[in-house]
């Protein structure tokens, strides 16, 4: 019996351990999933941001232009990138904001964190996720910005692997951080505007509105939405800025860097000239922003009634 007893030992062993891999896991899992399947649906509007910010024009005249050019497959040109970049940006924030989340909850005793706490993991977890996608990113603006670019200019990347193997065999390895600094900046004010807004709107919502579980869901997500597009756009309007730029004939870029661009922005457009394609940029990131909790929530539910 006591033999029969140890070989039992072991696979109830295995089993607890492949339970605490899978608790650690499920918060990275869950959040670049979401993030992923978010992006399946956005890619078109984010094309057409991108585009607006290249200066090709308003929606409707980058829309008309992207269709009678390029064809209905351009409003997906980049996808690859942009899954990849889910994958790991997406990935490395939810998946740290939600064990950072736990943690500070846990030695708060269980209570819910104040905003100015939430807002503090927000900013860590939005650098985490920077530092992590920031070479998916840097190849998804330069596939979605190619067409704009004259013939002998253009890069012609493949895939968003073709790209990242073009950039570190062209620029060498650092390369692929190339603007990390404002990407970095932006990720930390989006994830700021976004992760902590959730959080305390869901908390509104349903404890102190007595909201159902779908009303609680698409307001925080609505709310959280809005504030991420808010935080964002002027650091993500330098940040194309950079990551899009070339060299002119002398071999000089346009900016020396992050706050140069910003400057020289400021100086030639004023403060409004940040908020280039803001209803557009509102309408990628409120709707990502919103389908990114709405598939956590569901693949949460699913967990549940899977037993994961």
């Amino acid at each position: 019996m006591a033999e029969a007893k140890q070989q039992q030992q072991p696979p109830q062993a295995a089993t607890a351990a492949a339970s605490g891999v899978w608790k650690t896991v499920k918060p990275f899992a869950n959040g670049g999933a979401s993030g992923m399947l978010a992006t399946c649906v956005i890619q078109p509007i984010d094309m057409v941001k991108v585009r607006i910010q290249l200066g090709e024009g308003s929606a409707a005249t980058v829309t008309k232009k992207m269709l009678a050019n390029e064809g209905v497959g351009s409003f997906y040109k980049g996808l690859s990138a942009g899954l990849l970049r889910q994958a790991t940006y997406t990935t490395a924030r939810l998946g740290s904001f939600r064990v950072l989340t736990n943690k500070a909850v846990e030695a708060n005793d269980g209570k819910p964190l104040p905003l100015v706490q939430k807002a503090v993991i927000g900013l860590t977890a939005g650098a985490i996720g920077a530092c992590v996608g920031s070479p998916a990113d840097l190849a998804l603006i330069r596939m979605q910005a190619d067409s704009t670019l004259p013939a002998a200019q253009r890069r012609n990347y493949k895939n968003a692997f073709h790209a990242l193997y073009r950039i570190v065999a062209d620029e060498g390895v650092l390369a692929l951080w190339k603007g990390a600094g404002p990407t970095v900046v932006r990720a930390m004010s989006l994830n700021m505007g976004m992760l902590a807004s959730y959080d305390q709107s869901v908390e509104l919502f349903r404890d102190k509105l007595g909201a159902g579980e779908v009303s609680t869901v698409l307001g925080a997500s609505a709310v959280s939405g809005f504030f991420a597009s808010a935080c964002s756009l002027p650091f993500d309007y330098v940040k194309t800025q950079i990551q899009k730029m070339q060299p002119d004939a002398t071999g000089r870029y346009p900016y020396t860097g992050s706050l140069d661009c910003a400057l020289q922005t400021l100086k030639s457009g004023g403060p409004f000239k940040f908020y280039t394609g803001f209803p557009v940029y509102c309408v990628r990131i409120a709707p990502h922003v919103m389908m990114t909790w709405i598939f956590l929530n569901e693949i949460q539910k699913l967990e549940k009634r899977l037993g994961l």
